[in-house]
């Protein structure tokens, strides 16, 4: 059984969820593991939402309602935290996994991941896929992925395993001085040992995965997730043969990827090409 730690409901939105669904379930005299069987959860799944270490899914929250008899508190809290987050819908959850992942493994076809864009690739990439889009909605879009980025910067930083097609070398996103600078930031990365980076060359033809960027997320006490993004869209799975499976193809792209020498290398040549 995961034992709640003692929140200051005060604290955030998700210690005072924690400390509601904590208080409610003793009320209806239930364990952790007796209310996770009547929501098709774990105990410990039940505990690391108590403990504001997990948040729920609008859908998981609406089930804690249907078993709690709480008369749609738990969905509204819910629903009020995602209001309240700075990340789309559909990324919500899964951004709060990366900052919890013990190793992240992340394939990308097409564009830098977020974690390692500078602003300024960051800042090219919404104006392209956003030409509407107020100076002000850029800039948080831009704030709110260097914060996602400061998680490279923990003392307890995620393992972090890039593979990147590419084309995410060879398409322009901004200027080429915005390329140059993205690029030679993936390498300072790479060369003080904080992320690891595979190339997958253009020669290594299709792969499984071409038709989205998959991340692989592992945890130390829970089993691992895929998240599955495309644009505007995104999905989380855990169903273990998915997972498994998502693995598995992931470990024949990097097996086939090249080294993170001669990454490293294809790196330094495409930035030389956006040289002045």
């Amino acid at each position: 059984m995961t034992r709640p730690k003692d929140l200051n409901p005060w604290d955030s939105p998700r210690a005072f969820y924690g400390t509601e669904l904590r208080r409610h379930r003793e009320a209806a005299g239930l364990s952790q593991e007796e209310l996770g069987a009547l929501v098709f959860c774990s105990g410990t799944y039940i505990g690391q939402m108590e403990s504001a270490t997990r948040r729920p899914t609008k859908e998981m929250a609406k089930l804690l309602d249907a078993a709690l008899h709480t008369d749609g508190i738990l969905t509204r809290m819910c629903e009020a935290m995602e209001q309240a987050s700075q990340h789309a819908e559909y990324f919500q959850l899964a951004a709060e996994l990366e900052s919890m992942a013990s190793a992240i493994f992340h394939w990308t076809p097409m564009v830098v991941p977020g974690l390692l864009q500078t602003a300024a690739y960051t800042r090219a990439l919404t104006r392209a896929g956003r030409p509407f889009a107020t100076d002000e909605d850029v800039e948080r879009n831009v704030s709110t992925r260097k914060e996602r980025a400061k998680l490279l910067d923990g003392p307890e930083a995620p393992e972090l395993w890039c593979i990147l097609h590419e084309a995410a070398l060879r398409i322009r996103v901004g200027d080429p001085g915005v390329m140059r600078e993205q690029l030679a930031h993936i390498g300072e990365l790479a060369q003080a040992g904080r992320i690891v980076v595979q190339v997958l060359p253009s020669e290594a033809g299709v792969l499984p995965l071409m038709h989205s960027s998959v991340k692989v997320m592992t945890f130390v006490d829970a089993p691992p997730v895929i998240y599955l993004e495309a644009a505007r869209s995104g999905q989380l799975l855990d169903t273990p043969a998915l997972v498994a499976s998502y693995i598995k193809t992931y470990d024949l792209a990097r097996a086939v990827a090249l080294s993170p020498t001669a990454s490293l290398a294809m790196i330094q040549a495409a930035m030389e090409d956006y040289a002045p």
